[in-house]
């Protein structure tokens, strides 16, 4: 049992070690971060209550086997309840947080929760599954939920630059971004895997492949260009780099 659990941690460690290492201007807090993997991972309690009472109150409207059903389960249904319950934590633990202070920040961040979410889940799916189901989730379903993240925080930061340059607007833009676009690619992530013909199972391995290069790509261009939200001037006055 405790090996199974250990393959079922194991990939969201590995990940959220990649992504932190890559930190390299100013480490956030260890406690911090893993304060965030298990609240992350807590989620997973109202992601299951509302999936449960969303999919009794769909299947009184829509067919469950026809494609509407299984668009707006995936997408509205199960990556809503799921995705919206890490952004709730991401938001309530780190916006007002002094830690938060640099434009890679939001990526450590939303990714620490996420794949707190990513590791509980898997848990439960490897024990009841085994070390077939871990290999298979850990080169899948545990790195998708590391890609939506990923975007996530992009638009989670750029939101915080909005909001420390006064600009409300676009910070309410950034921030409904930050939770449609995860939304999205892990309900589309769902639906096609989902859908079970050979069609839709080639399309969401190419979707996946895509998501999963663009989600590297923008970990490395983030880290690379990593900066302060604000600094301040030789003046006395404050500007935000716009990097992101």
């Amino acid at each position: 049992m405790k090996l199974l659990v250990a393959s079922a941690l194991l990939p969201a460690f590995l990940l959220l070690w990649y992504v932190y290492r890559k930190d390299k201007i100013e480490k956030e807090p260890k406690k911090m971060i893993a304060n965030l993997f298990v609240a992350g991972g807590l989620t997973i309690i109202s992601a299951m209550v509302i999936e449960v009472i969303g999919m009794e109150l769909l299947e009184m409207v829509l067919d469950p086997e026809g494609v509407a059903y299984k668009l707006v389960s995936n997408i509205v249904i199960i990556a809503g309840a799921e995705e919206g319950g890490k952004y709730y934590i991401l938001k309530k633990k780190t916006w007002d947080s002094p830690e938060y202070n640099y434009t890679y920040d939001a990526v450590v961040y939303a990714v620490a929760v996420s794949l707190g979410f990513a590791a509980f889940e898997n848990v439960l799916y490897v024990i009841g599954g085994g070390f077939g189901v871990a290999i298979l989730r850990g080169f899948t379903s545990v790195p998708g939920h590391a890609v939506d993240s990923v975007f996530m925080g992009y638009y989670y930061g750029l939101a915080k630059k909005a909001s420390v340059n006064g600009q409300v607007s676009k910070e309410e833009g950034y921030r409904t971004k930050a939770i449609v676009v995860p939304v999205l690619l892990h309900g589309f992530y769902d639906f096609f895997l989902s859908m079970g013909s050979g069609e839709y199972l080639a399309v969401f391995f190419g979707f996946y492949i895509i998501t999963l290069i663009a989600a590297i790509r923008r970990v490395n261009n983030l880290s690379k260009n990593d900066a302060p939200l604000r600094a301040e001037t030789g003046n006395g006055y404050y500007y935000t780099d716009e990097i992101m």
